[in-house]
C-alpha cells in the first residue's frame, strides 16, 4: 500500500518514522508546513509549538516530500502529491482541513488525541484536562468532510492522572498513537480494518485555543484552577494573570496541595513568607511553584 504522510510536528514526525516500519505499507512522500502559517481562524499567523522538521528524515530515507507553503488548495502542491500516486493519505499533527481535492485523490486517515466523538476540533488535549477529565485516548479514523466526524477505525484510552500535566498526557497519548499506526495500518492494506460511524449525538466540539486564552480567571475553585495551569503549561505559552503594573506572571506550576486562605479575595496572593497563591472562589490556595514574569 503506497502511503502519502502529512505531519509537521514532533508526533508527526514519529508517526512518519513508525510507518516506515510497517513492512504492509510504502511511504512514497510527505507533505509538510513551516513552523508558522496562516490558518482559517488567524490569518496573520500562528506558530506551531510541537514544530518538528520531517526533512532529515525524509533524505535520509530517500522519501521525496513538499512542503506546503500556499494552502492545501495549492494546485501545484496537488500534482506534486498526485505524482506521488498515493493508494491512502494518513495525516498526524497537522492543523489544516483536507480539502475534498485531496481526498478525491485516495482516502485519507488520521490521529485524533481525544476518544471521538467526544473534544472533535481544537486543542482536545488541553481541553480535556481543563475541563477536569480523568481519562481521554485517541483515535484513528477516516477523514470525510466534517471535523473528526468520520468513521473510527481504532481508538486507545489513557487515564488523565492528578500530577499529569500537558506535556505528561502528550507523551503518554503520542505512544498510544504508535501502537494503533502499527495495528490499523495493516489492516487498512489488507482490507480488513473496520470502520464505526461515529455516534453524533455524544459529539462535542472545542475551538483551537491562542496564547491570550491563558489568562486565569479566579471566579472558580482551586481544582479547576489548578487544571487550568497544569494544562497550558510548557511547551505551550502558558497559564498567566497580570499585575496592576501591567506586567504578565506567566504560571508554569502550582501545588496539588491545597491550602486554606479564609478571608482572602480570589486571585494571586502573596504570603507573609513571600510565597505566591493562586487563590479560588472557594478560598482555597494553590501555592505556585515556578512562574516568570514579564514587564510591561
Amino acid at each position: 500500500m503506497r502511503v502519502v504522510g502529512i505531519a509537521a510536528s514532533v508526533f508527526g514526525l514519529r508517526c512518519l518514522e513508525a510507518l516506515k516500519g510497517v513492512d504492509e505499507c510504502e511511504l512514497v512522500g510527505v507533505v509538510t508546513a513551516p513552523q508558522k502559517f496562516p490558518i482559517s481562524y488567524r490569518p496573520s499567523g500562528v506558530t506551531n509549538v510541537l514544530f518538528a522538521d520531517v526533512s532529515d528524515f525524509c533524505e535520509s530515507s530517500g522519501i521525496p516530500y513538499a512542503v506546503m507553503t500556499g494552502g492545501m488548495s495549492d494546485e501545484s502542491l496537488l500534482a506534486e502529491v498526485k505524482g506521488w500516486r498515493p493508494d491512502i493519505f494518513i495525516v498526524a499533527g497537522w492543523y489544516h482541513m483536507l480539502p475534498v481535492s485531496w481526498r478525491n485523490i485516495a482516502p485519507a486517515y488520521g490521529l485524533h488525541a481525544s476518544l471521538l466523538p467526544k473534544y472533535s476540533g481544537g486543542a482536545p488535549l488541553v481541553w480535556a484536562i481543563i475541563n477536569g477529565e480523568q481519562r481521554t485516548g485517541i483515535s484513528f479514523f477516516r477523514f470525510d468532510a466534517g471535523v473528526d466526524s468520520g468513521p473510527i477505525v481504532g481508538q486507545k484510552v489513557v487515564s488523565i492522572e492528578v500530577a499529569d500535566t500537558i506535556a505528561t498526557l502528550y507523551a503518554k497519548i503520542e505512544l498510544l498513537g504508535l501502537e494503533l499506526i502499527s495495528e490499523v495500518v495493516p489492516r487498512l492494506a489488507s482490507g480488513d480494518a473496520v470502520h464505526l460511524v461515529q455516534d453524533e449525538s455524544q459529539r462535542s466540539v472545542f475551538p483551537q485555543r491562542s496564547p491570550e486564552d491563558g489568562l486565569i480567571d479566579f471566579k472558580q475553585d482551586a481544582d479547576r484552577l489548578y487544571d487550568f495551569v497544569r494544562a497550558q503549561t510548557k511547551p505551550y505559552p502558558g497559564a498567566f494573570f497580570v499585575m496592576g503594573c501591567g506586567g504578565v506572571v506567566k504560571v508554569w506550576a502550582v501545588s496539588a496541595d491545597r491550602v486554606r486562605l479564609d478571608g482572602i479575595e480570589p486571585g494571586p496572593f502573596t504570603a507573609p513568607d513571600g510565597s505566591l497563591y493562586l487563590v479560588g472562589l472557594d478560598a482555597i490556595g494553590l501555592k505556585v511553584e515556578s512562574t516568570t514574569v514579564e514587564t510591561a
